[in-house]
């Protein structure tokens, strides 16, 4: 979307990615940023409450699944079992960092009301693998999360659905399993222009909310929004 706008416009649009909670700790702390978009709508709400940013705008929704590596037998109805298996190694974002450990954190508060004691017995065991200040970095051009399961360090991870259908493309065997019903965690998408930006920067979350960027979403698990539809 960066590159096209760039082209159409002559704006060009420098980019850092990262985990949106560290992102959004930079921002406030007088990190320069012109638009700020993030996984959640929490993190742009914050600048926004601060006075940083202005309305925040939903753009995308996505969901959580399980990332599971090959050979474990899983499926909808015998995942909270197997997350809850001593001898399976589960792995999340990190908590508060970034919004895919917080979605996981979700679900495990939801698997109480199915199990109790079942909250207390995943957030001992999972390990926050991505997303932290720390967290290993994986090799150029590998996703993160099927690297983690593929060296081993998580059996399920709990990642968004697009990153599960990721890693199945760069490491085959790997498999991508929806949450139940009863377990299941959506993801929404915020952004928000920060004040004082340039007009470039107002264009391009606009051009971001815009029919033009449909032909970007296609072929993904995202589902797009209308412009500035609420949560």
């Amino acid at each position: 979307m960066a590159k096209a706008f760039a082209a159409a416009t002559g704006n060009k649009v420098e980019a850092k990615y990262g985990p949106s909670g560290l992102l959004k700790n930079e921002i406030a702390g007088g990190a320069q940023a012109d638009v700020f978009a993030s996984a959640n709508m929490e993190h742009p709400q914050a600048l926004h409450d601060a006075g940083k940013g202005g309305p925040v705008l939903l753009f995308a929704r996505n969901k959580l699944c399980a990332l599971v590596k090959p050979g474990l037998q899983v499926d909808s109805a015998s995942l909270l079992d197997r997350m809850l298996d001593p001898n399976v190694k589960l792995g999340t974002s990190t908590l508060k960092a970034d919004p895919s450990g917080d979605y996981a954190f979700e679900v495990f508060r939801k698997a109480d009301a199915i199990k109790p004691g079942a909250q207390a017995a995943l957030e001992k065991k999972a390990q926050q693998l991505t997303g932290g200040p720390t967290s290993a970095t994986p090799p150029p051009g590998r996703p993160v999360y099927g690297w983690h399961v593929a060296e081993g360090r998580a059996d399920i991870f709990l990642t968004y659905c697009t990153n599960a259908a990721a890693a199945q493309r760069e490491y085959s065997g790997q498999q991508s399993v929806m949450l139940p019903d009863a377990l299941e965690v959506a993801a929404d998408y915020g952004l928000t222009v920060m004040k004082d930006a340039p007009a470039g920067a107002k264009a391009f979350a606009q051009f971001i909310l815009s029919p033009s960027a449909r032909p970007f979403w296609r072929g993904t698990a995202l589902r797009r929004l209308p412009i500035g539809r609420p949560p």
